[in-house]
């Protein structure tokens, strides 16, 4: 990239050519307040106005976070001029902003009060009529809140990059405008797949997961065997809500915890995943040999099964029968559990911790229940469970290290942990269907040709004793739309293809702790882009460590064929751990 010169403040730097003012101020040790602290500002509007500068060769002042740097510029941040514009431009957006910061869950990250600060603003300055609010919590998943609206439009750009979707728009004019769904429809009525990346990135409050921790709190004193089952990805990410390095995991911290919380059990959704893989597995290699439709796609992410419903219900037979991991484990805990415990499956509450919000949507679906009764009861995300431990007094990082109940599904492969990202389904289901296949282990027991951890399209072809397995592997919409346009056409060479709602996978789910740059100063500029990885590894690093690597080898696993289920695909099986899926209209 080519370099040019300008000068900040008066002092000459050398930096690239085509930057903003914002990323050039950024490089040279200068932050100018702004509203673009999530992924290098990705909505780049320019709307909010908060990080006005002055810059020669502009009329006036301009949003440095748009506006890209030029040989010879001079800028000026710290001019009376831009202070009291940033400020205006700040107060402007509070004279129209629901001030309830107490009762807002957003209150630590929310990045509005945050520049308020910086900037110095007064609170009314401004003093007048606020426009109309509308309050959306229809939806299982989220919550939406105009009265916390700022406009910066960040949600729309996320769900567009993302998905390619536009679920999320403006709506009216003027002082009347607001950030919904097309006819300001409700979450509930629209096609929206519930996946939280507007969450991720909205600023303020205006857009929450739909909380179920006062579900929860009925639960526990309802008296009721009220169960914890953790994915992966939340150990991957929880300990960053307590200050810890992102991609620390804290498992067993986690663990301590969630007792202290008073869980009766706390279990691992890994032992689901290793089931996932038993069920999935075996129906890949039943299509393959019988004919059966293909290319087979993972059904594992409740954001993708919503997607697909919506928009490919052509495509639905597609999709693996299986129902996703936590779904599994409890069906299992309402069954299998429930006999060698002896309580009635009607007396147990499973609360399955996430790093999703769609999650919340897929445990509702009638089909997701076993004689009338749900798999799980209620699902809180790995934000929500932290909520609940700071309520509690509980002093995380002082917590003693402890492990999972091991009694029936204590245990679990490290093919069950690299569920939480991009490309570890794929690899996990590799892993059995090449014993499967050839009789034998692999002695390389990494797929690495399926492993990265950013958004798109990776594709494979795996070679087990002479059969020929051409795999795909994409996450967010906007990547699968490619594949399913292809399996569309008639033109997809693919045996089997991974999908995972969330760009990065789990590592990067709607309920994931919030990345914010200005709240993690100790993290380094390279944090926004680097977040993913550094979670992903924290997988990768525990599967590692594992003993056992393949989801067959899981003692737990071939316990529950062998006494409860039979085999994989039975018709015990089908009853308890499969699936239905139905096309979708998207309003109604």
């Amino acid at each position: 990239m080519a370099k040019i010169n300008i000068k900040i403040e008066g002092i000459p730097y050398e930096v690239e050519e085509g930057m903003t003012i914002l990323e050039a101020a950024k490089a040279c040790g200068y932050e100018i307040p702004s509203l673009c602290t999530f992924n290098h500002g990705e909505c780049n509007l320019g709307s909010c106005r908060v990080c006005l500068v002055e810059a020669t060769g502009a009329r006036g002042l301009v949003a440095s976070c748009v506006y890209p740097v030029s040989e010879g510029m001079e800028v000026r941040i710290s001019s009376p001029k831009a202070v009291e514009a940033r400020r205006s431009s700040v107060e402007l957006l509070l004279s129209n902003h629901n001030k309830n910061c107490q009762q807002c869950e957003k209150n630590e990250y929310c990045e509005l009060l945050h520049v308020a600060k910086l900037t110095g603003a007064r609170d009314d300055a401004f003093a007048g009529v606020h426009s109309k609010t509308f309050f959306d919590q229809l939806a299982p998943g989220l919550v939406r809140d105009t009265s916390k609206c700022i406009l910066c439009g960040r949600c729309v750009a996320r769900c567009q990059n993302a998905h390619g979707m536009g679920i999320l728009g403006f709506e009216n004019r003027g002082f009347n405008t607001i950030v919904s769904p097309a006819e300001n429809r409700s979450f509930a009525d629209s096609p929206c797949i519930q996946c939280g990346q507007c969450v991720n990135v909205c600023p303020t409050g205006a857009l929450m997961e739909h909380s179920e921790i006062d579900k929860v709190d009925a639960a526990f004193a309802s008296g009721k065997v009220v169960i914890a089952q953790a994915a992966p990805a939340v150990r991957a990410a929880l300990g960053e809500e307590f200050g810890y390095p992102v991609g620390t995991p804290v498992t067993g911290k986690m663990i301590a915890a969630l007792r202290r919380l008073g869980f009766s059990k706390v279990y691992d959704v890994n032992f689901g995943a290793d089931l996932t893989i038993m069920e999935e597995g075996t129906e890949l290699l039943g299509r393959l040999k019988n004919g059966g439709t293909l290319p087979m796609i993972t059904s594992c992410s409740p954001g993708w099964v919503n997607y697909a419903e919506y928009n490919y219900g052509d495509l639905l037979p597609h999709l693996s029968s299986c129902k996703s991991p936590h779904q599994m484990q409890g069906a299992i805990l309402k069954s299998w559990w429930a006999k060698q415990n002896h309580v009635d499956p009607k007396d147990i509450f499973v609360v399955s911790i996430m790093p999703c919000v769609a999650k919340k949507f897929e445990k509702e679906r009638e089909q997701e229940k076993v004689n009338g009764i749900p798999d799980v009861d209620a699902v809180i995300t790995t934000r929500e469970l932290a909520r609940m431990i700071r309520r509690s007094g509980i002093m995380f990082r002082r917590l003693p290290e402890e492990d999972w109940d091991q009694d029936i599904m204590g245990d679990y492969s490290g093919a069950g942990v690299i569920f939480g990202v991009t490309g570890g389904v794929m690899e996990a289901a590799l892993r059995t269907v090449y014993f499967k296949l050839t009789g034998k282990e692999k002695e390389e027991i990494t797929f690495t040709e399926v492993r990265g951890h950013d958004a798109g399209i990776r594709e494979a072809s795996i070679d087990v004793n002479g059969t020929v397995i051409n795999v795909a592997i994409a996450s967010g919409m906007k990547s699968a739309k490619v594949l399913l346009d292809e399996i569309r056409e008639g033109k997809s060479k693919y045996h089997f293809i991974e999908i995972m709602g969330c760009p990065g996978g789990c590592i990067n789910g709607g309920g994931q702790p919030y990345i914010r740059s200005c709240f993690l100063p100790d993290e380094g500029d390279d944090i926004i882009d680097t977040y993913k990885e550094k979670r992903a590894q924290a997988l990768y690093s525990e599967d590692e460590r594992q003993t056992i690597r393949q989801s067959h080898n899981n003692p737990q696993i071939v316990e529950l064929y062998a006494k409860f289920l039979g085999e994989p695909n039975s018709h015990a099986a089908h009853k308890l751990l499969h699936t239905e899926y139905a096309a979708r209209e998207g309003f109604n």
